[in-house]
């Protein structure tokens, strides 16, 4: 895959040590990429987790998803000024030391045995992985070519992809290894018992967390000990005009790029969320917790492949075709998984991460094509609505309570359409860039 030869170091840079080459850069900048990915997915094994400690309806249990994606809508505009602050490579650092004290976070509010107390940790968390959202997703479509963008940030997404598949199989063996017993069981447990059990409850959650707060912080130190070339001519640094959010946002495909983010994000969390509920229901797999997390790691595995392969299709053919060709696959996938059950339903449901893969990464580098200076501002735009992810899970958590989870999976649909209304007419830019820019 072409990348550009090593970006113009800026400022101070050149009196200093070389600057690496973009080549090394990115490969530094995927570790970034795997880590967030990993904490994201980990959210579907700790929802069903937390569904049954606290004894939760589907929509509470959906709280996990809205407090952690309603994160990216509030703290994104502030994780915007810290970067433009900052500069990518420390906006990466600080997104990472954020993110390791919300992992953190996990051991008094397992303690605590308050389900309030993760959601305030998660959101901590979640605002971690907001600043990296904003520094690394604009920084690695930007170390090449832009007629390569779409191809290198779905090669990193990959490396994304890699840790959300690992992620549920790391959850299930540690989290869901043992049921959860009711109130009721737990009521008739002798004291003793009683104590135990919930200390091991809180283990199961404290250990892998806190672990991963370690993780965090090392890879902090890691970043920061390689001289990334800074890019600063397509931040606010470079800015001489001043623009504003509203700016980037009156660019036609940067508003539609935002509205297909909000929809793709939505409905792929939707689908990881409630996979574990759904596999277990009699009539599709009849499955346990546990098994059903090997399926969802599968669905997460899925997407990994198609990144693999989305990188090199991407970089021969139009990225924008191939956006409302995948969209359009899901579509297919889920109308076929809401008029049957059984097998045919299961598999039907883990393939549409095959077709998720590519979606992400290629909305976002269409939304910030031809933007200069506004790079950031509507990286910062397009972060903020991974809100979607809070919010579309939240309703087909309602949806669920009413018509049945079976039949909630209606919702992925609607979001995938806008999709491929998107690749097909709302993803192309002006003729002309931003006034300004």
């Amino acid at each position: 895959m072409p990348i550009s030869a090593t970006p113009r170091p800026s400022g101070s840079n050149s009196s200093q040590a070389p600057v690496m080459n973009a080549r090394a850069a990115l490969w530094v900048a995927t570790t970034i990429f795997f880590m967030w990915g990993f904490l994201t997915s980990l959210n579907d094994v700790l929802i069903p987790h937390l569904k049954a400690v606290f004894e939760l309806n589907y929509t509470r249990a959906m709280l996990v998803q809205f407090t952690f994606f309603g994160a990216y809508f509030l703290m994104s505009v502030p994780a915007g000024r810290l970067v433009a602050r900052l500069g990518y490579k420390k906006g990466i650092i600080a997104g990472l030391l954020i993110a390791g004290v919300g992992a953190l976070g996990f051991w008094p509010s397992a303690a605590l045995r308050t389900y309030d107390a993760f959601l305030a940790s998660l959101f901590v968390l979640a605002t971690g992985i907001t600043v990296l959202q904003v520094a690394a997703n604009p920084y690695v479509a930007l170390l090449g070519p832009e007629k390569t963008a779409s191809s290198r940030l779905t090669l990193a997404q990959a490396l994304n992809s890699l840790g959300t598949t690992l992620a549920p199989l790391f959850g299930g063996f540690l989290i869901l290894s043992t049921a959860v017993k009711s109130s009721d069981e737990i009521k008739a447990m002798p004291m003793a018992e009683q104590l135990a059990y919930r200390t091991a409850e809180a283990q199961s959650v404290q250990g892998p967390y806190v672990g991963l707060a370690i993780a965090l912080v090392l890879l902090a130190v890691f970043v920061y000990l390689f001289r990334l070339p800074s890019l600063t001519e397509t931040t606010e640094q470079a800015d001489t005009s001043h623009h504003t959010l509203l700016d980037a946002l009156k660019q036609p495909h940067v508003l539609f790029g935002v509205l297909a983010i909000f929809f793709y994000v939505g409905a792929e969390v939707s689908i990881g969320s409630l996979m574990v509920n759904y596999l277990a229901l009699p009539e599709i797999g009849g499955m346990s917790e546990q098994q059903a997390t090997h399926y969802v790691s599968a669905y997460w595995g899925c997407a990994m492949v198609g990144r693999f392969a989305g990188a090199w299709l991407l970089a021969k053919f139009s990225p924008r075709r191939l956006l409302a060709g995948f969209a359009l696959a899901n579509v297919v996938l889920l109308a076929v998984t809401l008029g049957s059950g059984g097998k045919v339903a299961l598999y039907g449901i883990v393939a549409t991460g095959l077709f998720n893969s590519i979606m992400f990464p290629t909305i976002f580098s269409l939304a910030i094509e031809r933007l200069g200076p506004l790079t950031n501002k509507a990286s910062s735009l397009l972060i903020m609505a991974i809100v979607g992810g809070a919010i579309i899970p939240l309703l087909q958590g309602m949806l669920a309570d009413r018509i049945g989870l079976h039949l909630s999976f209606v919702l992925p649909v609607v979001c995938y359409v806008y999709i491929i209304f998107y690749g097909l007419v709302g993803s192309r830019p002006p003729a002309v860039g931003p006034q300004g820019g």
